[in-house]
Order: structure tokens, then sequence, then C-alpha cells
């Protein structure tokens, strides 16, 4: 069994940046691939990045694509997600995922249903 445990979520202004921080127990950290998910009042939750078990191949949602930066530490059991330029529609709660293996194809690696594990979340508030 896994937990995660994410942090470093509030309140920004618009083109401002935040890190958020996850910190698994419980597992092979490296064995998982990790991901950020995220989910608006209203909305269904989704895909915002992840990165394999080694950190060599990461995948983004487009909506984000050169503006966040996924990370993983294998020796803390961390992940992190480095979030620059933000804007008033990257509001969400944002949760951290893990799905044990490797390895994983970027199509697996955007569904949510596809992860094994989930963190509580955190809520990331832009305003404009």
């Amino acid at each position: 069994q896994v937990q995660l445990v994410e942090s470093g979520g509030g309140l920004v202004q618009a083109g401002g940046s935040l890190r958020l921080s996850c910190a698994a127990s419980g597992g092979t950290f490296s064995t998982y691939v990790m991901g950020w998910f995220r989910q608006a009042p209203g909305k269904e939750r989704e895909f915002v990045a992840a990165i394999t078990g080694s950190g060599s191949t990461t995948y983004y949602a487009d909506s984000v694509k050169g503006r966040f930066a996924i990370s993983r530490d294998n020796a803390k059991n961390m992940v992190s997600l480095q979030m620059n330029s933000l804007k008033p529609e990257d509001t969400a709660v944002y949760y951290c995922a893990a799905r044990w293996g490797v390895l994983i194809s970027a199509r697996t690696a955007s569904r949510a249903e596809n992860y094994d594990y989930w963190g509580q979340g955190t809520q990331v508030t832009v305003s404009s």
C-alpha cells in the first residue's frame, strides 16, 4: 500500500509560480510511475504531467507544456511539479498519483483510471 501526501498549494497571482511536492511511503518508489492530475469545480479530473520510474521520460498535457515541469527524487521518495507562468485557468485541486510499473505510454499515463494510488489533493488558486 502506497501513501501519498501533497503539499505546496496556495494562492498566487497570474504569472506567478508554485512548486507542489508529493511525499510517498509504503512502497519501492522507483518502481512507480508518478503523475499529477487536477480537478476544477464542476469539471472532470484531468491529466497534468507524469514521469517514469527512473525519471528519464516525462509527459505533459498540452495546456501546461512549457510552463510546468515534473521531476522526482527517488532517494527522497518525492515527486515535484514546478508550475510557472500560472494562469487563472490553472486553478484546481491538484492530486498526486502512483501506478506500479517503471514504464508507461503517454496514452496510459494520461488516464486517471490507470493509477493505483492517490493523494488527498492540494488546492491551487490563481488570481487574475
